[in-house]
């Protein structure tokens, strides 16, 4: 019995011996050793996930496939609409339509940072100002929305319109600094209100030009772009050899996980995805049936009991009628509404029927080319890359470099700000040898270019067969140019040839949903239109989305009962 215990006794303490080192190894090879090499990295922990947080103003949309393109009705016979089976990836989506009052202070900021009594800014802050002037009507009275639609307190929360295809872009943008800057400063990487009291136009924050060279980040300013968090980082001593070995990493990079993808127009796509929200109609893994708007049922008022009969969008409801009778029964607006004044849909997005329409970012074709791709699809990729200076290094743009466009109404518009990374087309060092594309635009690719003409002769190898002539191209739209002369003075050349057909090309883009001037037709998510990316009207307003980057749900799924 004796010599039992003694045995059972030391294979105990053996296993507890064991078990000590094991865990005592966990401990020491989770803190720092790389899972693919073992080393300590750099003497840091092991990196570990983190996820996207959502950046100001945005709801979180999660992925899946779709059919798009489905509609109910068709009773423009318009005959753009095949429905195709679309996947889209997870992506954000602002709760509601950018507001006045959001667009407001994008122009403050661009008359702050670039004085338009200045020479070579004096078209910034024109150049980004909604046309006011689309309210006015021939034979309507509408100046009061004229004079005080976009800026006074009582339109505040009312979708922001005149906005072109271009200014919505460039807001997109905008946003994008703004947001990217703040959390840098939260997270101690930038000077603390540095972003309102030492921004100029000499001295600005780029989310590229601080990942790429942030030396140059605010007209390369030390005091205010921060080694290490809250500027902590010491200097470093030198070795034994007398030398000092510059500290790497003092920066914060894609890597350090602060820094949001970019704010951007959302595709057709993810619209169109978004505004159905088919997944309130799900059943397992089936959708119950195709909704017709972006709520259930066949009909825009409200079948609850609390709010039956109350019209869930605000639109043109006849002929004459933008609001229906005063009283119960009433849309409640008779242009635009208020954001949040009708009901959410299942993603929690507001107003994706009525209100406004929507730029989204394609450009214009009347066909969804899912042979092409049916994974996020999108047409309008522009591929570009940083501009590489003589010396080498990034080339930051200069108010003497900055890039502009000339609308078709003669108004500038700046593309490209001081302080920010000039972009270039990629050429065939990125191209060649690649399957997934190879050039730079790809617009009218497999619709619009030489290859999908009637004209392009497949078995004839001669340049000149394959060469585009007047009247040959796939979408043969006229071709106005419109240009500025030295004393600002605009100059007109009209296309007068007879032999155009089609007002479709390659800056023309779709804009989806129904509108306070559209009749419920229009509210249907699949339904869509175009218009010239650089004019704007009193109905067409946008939104932003950003990328979901990691996993494509927010929580752990588990199966239904």
């Amino acid at each position: 019995m004796k010599v039992n215990k003694i045995i059972t006794l030391q294979l105990v303490a053996s296993m507890l011996l064991i078990v000590g080192f094991a865990s005592c190894s966990k401990k020491s090879s989770s803190k720092s050793a790389s899972r693919a090499t073992g080393w300590n990295v750099n003497g840091q922990k092991a990196a570990s996930s983190k996820k996207q947080q959502a950046g100001p103003g945005l709801v979180f949309v999660e992925g899946g496939t779709f059919t798009m393109g489905k509609v109910q009705d068709d009773v423009m016979h318009d005959w753009n609409n095949t429905p195709t089976q679309q996947h889209v990836q997870s992506f954000y989506m602002d709760e509601t339509e950018v507001t006045n009052f959001m667009y407001l202070e994008y122009l403050e900021w661009l008359k702050k940072v670039f004085p338009p009594t200045e020479e070579n800014y004096k078209n910034i802050y024109e150049g980004a100002s909604p046309d006011t002037l689309v309210w006015r009507n021939r034979l309507g009275y509408n100046e009061t929305m004229t004079n005080n639609y976009l800026r006074h307190p009582s339109y505040a929360n009312y979708p922001v319109v005149g906005v072109n295809w271009i200014q919505a872009t460039e807001f997109s943008k905008w946003r994008t600094e703004r947001v990217n800057e703040a959390l840098l400063e939260k997270s101690g990487y930038l000077k603390k209100d540095a972003k309102t009291k030492d921004v100029s136009a000499e001295s600005t924050f780029s989310t590229e030009t601080y990942l790429n060279s942030p030396t140059k980040t605010y007209g390369g300013n030390e005091e205010i772009v921060l080694k290490g968090r809250k500027g902590a980082r010491k200097a470093p001593k030198a070795g034994k050899d007398g030398k000092v070995t510059e500290e790497k990493n003092v920066y914060a990079q894609r890597s350090s996980g602060i820094l949001l993808p970019e704010y951007r127009l959302p595709t057709e796509a993810e619209w169109e995805y978004a505004a159905a929200a088919d997944v309130g109609q799900r059943e397992y893994n089936i959708y119950k049936g195709q909704k017709k708007y972006p709520w259930s049922g066949d009909y825009t008022r409200s079948g609850k009991r609390q709010s039956k009969g109350d019209q869930l969008a605000n639109f043109k409801q006849g002929n004459g009628d933008y609001g229906g009778i005063a009283g119960w029964s009433d849309d409640g607006a008779d242009i635009t509404n208020e954001v949040k004044k009708y009901p959410a849909n299942d993603f929690g997005l507001y107003d994706m029927a009525g209100n406004v329409a929507e730029w989204v970012a394609d450009v214009y074709r009347p066909i969804i080319d899912n042979e092409g791709n049916d994974f996020n699809y999108f047409r309008g990729n522009l591929y570009t890359k940083n501009k590489i200076g003589k010396d080498g290094k990034v080339e930051i743009v200069t108010k003497e470099t900055m890039t502009s466009d000339t609308l078709s109404n003669g108004k500038i518009v700046v593309r490209s700000f001081p302080g920010q990374i000039a972009q270039v087309p990629v050429d065939e060092q990125e191209t060649y040898l690649r399957q997934n594309f190879d050039k730079s635009d790809n617009i009218n690719y497999r619709d619009g270019d030489k290859q999908s003409t009637r004209y392009y002769d497949f078995g004839n190898s001669s340049e000149s067969t394959k060469k585009e002539k007047d009247g040959q191209e796939m979408y043969n739209s006229p071709k106005h140019n419109v240009t500025t002369d030295s004393l600002g003075k605009m100059v007109r050349k009209y296309d007068q040839s007879s032999k155009r057909t089609t007002l479709i090309n390659d800056k023309v883009r779709v804009y989806k949903g129904g509108s306070w001037r559209d009749r419920a037709y229009w509210l249907d998510p699949a339904q869509r239109r175009y218009f010239p990316q650089d004019m704007a009207t009193d109905y067409i307003g946008f939104r932003c989305a950003m990328s979901r980057v990691g996993p494509k749900s927010e929580k752990r799924k588990s199966a239904r009962n």
